[in-house]
């Protein structure tokens, strides 16, 4: 085994050879004395010793504490420092050089053993800590990740290059800040500020994320969509000492999903249009059919034509005609909704009287055998509302109720006003073929029939535009259904708008 090199600083003669021997004999190579500090610097800097060791006290310019401190910055050499004096003054400017021993004389051979071993291995101990830090900090400053670190009250203690190029801080700035000036975030959607990372593991003292759509705010005010992970840094188990965290740029990620986005809205629209292109014209084709005979039939029984057959033709003719009407308008309305411009303009309206209205005008449940039971469960029945526009919620709603349901059954309307919850309530219930549980999210889409209603005659829109007509008095459509035993729909709305 190697002998360990040791360099001896003491300015009394005698004392160094006493010192040189004792080692000798513990088995340590002495390289050489030295009584002064310049001499002990430029013997340390030729033979380049293991360790040297130092009396605090030397003669000339440079005491011990001077020197040690020259050769511990500029050499990397441990140091055991040598003295006869163990007041605090002495500690205290002693600690500043960060020795790795302090011997008290008179001492024995086996305090010298002690020292050295001691002094060695904290050498080594700490010559792998810098080591293993610098290439953990070489690491960290490679890697494309993010990384930002604090000590255990949340202020910064390490970025690396990619931190600094994300945030806009340089390290030498940030160190020593608060986490949340260098690492701002707020939520894209709704524009808050967001509890930092940092201050959350520090609480919770486990690793935390970042939930979807967070920016950073840099240091210039760009927004920078990022993820990320803080990770508590244990010193011993449950005592944190600090955090880290490590944070990715997701800005060509998220244009990416805009684009996704976009495109799949782009095909849903191509659709939609197709979709509406197909359902508009075999719409309007069936009126059409009807007005186009009647017209033939006019024309070539004319003057022959009894009264009862003219009047007949002209019906048909008529309810074709009334029939595009409401197509053309329920396209219109759609139209409109989709542009935004769907109006609302409440006025007093006293509810029952005009539910009891619309139901007496309700011609298509006598012409079909279906009997509209109406209740009312309230006294104040007054209101704000659009007329225009509930007549249309509640005529689609009656409608739909005998179109998809047998003949003379029974169609139960019901109206609560609940002045507590400032909220009118109105529900429709059936008897009818129901809507299949597979159908029932997509009942309010654009042109979407129900798999067992095919064969019924309508367009989809109606619902579509009920829930919009619902929408712009900031209320709410609900339903429950089973198919085969019928369903209820909810509407809720402000009483007053």
């Amino acid at each position: 085994m190697e002998q360990v090199k040791i360099l001896v600083v003491e300015d009394e003669v005698i004392v160094a050879r006493t010192i040189a021997s004792q080692l000798n004999q513990l088995g340590y190579s002495v390289i050489g004395t030295a009584s002064s500090g310049r001499v002990a610097i430029a013997k340390a800097l030729e033979a380049k010793p293991e360790l040297v060791f130092m009396d605090i006290i030397l003669k000339g310019e440079m005491d011990g504490i001077t020197t040690a401190s020259y050769i511990r910055e500029h050499l990397d050499i441990p140091v055991i420092f040598l003295t006869a004096y163990g007041d605090d003054n002495t500690l205290q400017r002693a600690k500043l050089t960060q020795p790795f021993g302090y011997i008290i004389k008179p001492f024995t051979s086996k305090d010298l053993r002690i020292a050295v071993e001691m002094g060695l291995l904290k050498h080594r101990l700490e010559r792998d800590i810098k080591e293993n830090r610098d290439r953990l900090a070489t690491l960290l400053n490679s890697i494309s990740d993010a990384v930002i670190a604090t000590d255990d009250t949340g202020n910064v203690t390490f970025m690396n290059p990619a931190a600094e190029t994300l945030t806009g801080w340089h390290q030498a700035d940030a160190l020593g800040r608060d986490i949340s000036q260098i690492f701002y975030l707020v939520d894209e959607v709704t524009e808050t500020t967001i509890e930092n990372p940092v201050i959350k593991v520090l609480r919770e003292q486990k690793v935390v994320y970042l939930q979807e759509y967070t920016s950073l705010i840099t240091r210039d005010g760009r927004r920078v969509p990022i993820g990320d992970s803080a990770s508590p840094i244990m010193a011993v188990p449950n005592q944190i000492n600090g955090v880290v965290i490590v944070f990715w740029d997701l800005s060509e990620r998220r244009q990416t999903e805009l684009l996704e986005q976009a495109l799949q809205k782009e095909r849903e629209l191509n659709n939609l249009k197709s979709l509406f292109i197909s359902t508009v014209s075999h719409e309007f084709r069936n009126p059409l059919s009807v007005i186009q005979t009647a017209i033939e039939l006019i024309e070539l029984h004319g003057g022959n034509l009894t009264e009862a057959k003219r009047n007949t033709y002209i019906k048909r003719i008529k309810g074709a005609v009334q029939s595009m009407k409401l197509l053309m308008e329920d396209v219109l309305f759609i139209g409109k909704s989709e542009a935004g411009k769907v109006e609302c303009h409440p006025a007093p309206l006293n509810l029952q009287e005009f539910c009891q209205e619309l139901i007496e005008g309700f011609t298509i449940g006598e012409i079909s055998g279906h009997e509209i039971i109406f209740t009312c469960h309230s006294e104040n029945t007054d209101a704000l509302m659009d007329e225009r526009l509930l007549h249309y919620i509640l005529v689609n709603l009656l409608s739909n109720s005998i179109k998809y349901s047998p003949c003379k059954e029974t169609i139960r309307f019901e109206l609560t006003c609940d002045q507590i919850q400032g909220v009118a309530i109105f529900q429709i219930q059936d008897e009818g073929i129901g809507i299949p549980e597979a159908d029932q999210s997509h009942l309010f889409k654009s042109f979407y029939r129900a798999s067992n209603s095919q064969s019924i005659q309508g367009t989809g829109l109606g619902l579509v535009i009920v829930k919009r007509c619902v929408e712009a008095h900031n209320g709410q459509i609900s339903f429950t259904s089973q198919e085969g035993v019928g369903t209820t729909f909810t509407i809720t709305l402000p009483l007053n708008f």
